[in-house]
């Protein structure tokens, strides 16, 4: 075998070798880059689902009932009204609904005929 045809041959190994090891370091690379991209995907759903708690909190009824009882200018209507919208051939119409008076049970036992939410402060 002459050292010429040797030589090619060690060239052409040599070659073929560094290019699958160069292949080899890309695919590492990609997956380190894939799994950095993959953790920062869930910080991002980890904020998103924070913030979005942080608004279904903030925006909840018991605590929009907290800051509004916190306030002092705020009060509650001793009666309601209650009003029943009608439809006619001209339109809505709107008729009061009489309140019912309290008769003397339920003066006497404090029985109310309207029911009432309580909210659990968290």
């Amino acid at each position: 075998m002459r050292l010429s045809k040797f030589l090619s041959i060690i060239t052409f190994i040599t070659c073929l070798s560094l290019v699958y090891v160069y292949q080899q370091t890309e695919i590492l690379r990609l997956a380190y880059l894939g799994q950095k991209k993959l953790t920062l995907y869930q910080d991002l759903l980890d904020k998103n689902s924070f913030l979005r708690y942080n608004v279904k909190r903030l925006g909840s009824l018991a605590y929009i009932g907290n800051k509004i009882s916190d306030s002092v200018d705020y009060e509650m209507p001793d009666t309601y009204r209650f009003v029943r919208l009608r439809s006619s051939g001209e339109g809505l119409r709107s008729t009061q609904i009489p309140v019912p008076k309290q008769t003397l049970l339920s003066r006497l036992f404090g029985i109310k005929r309207q029911a009432e939410a309580k909210t659990i402060n968290p």
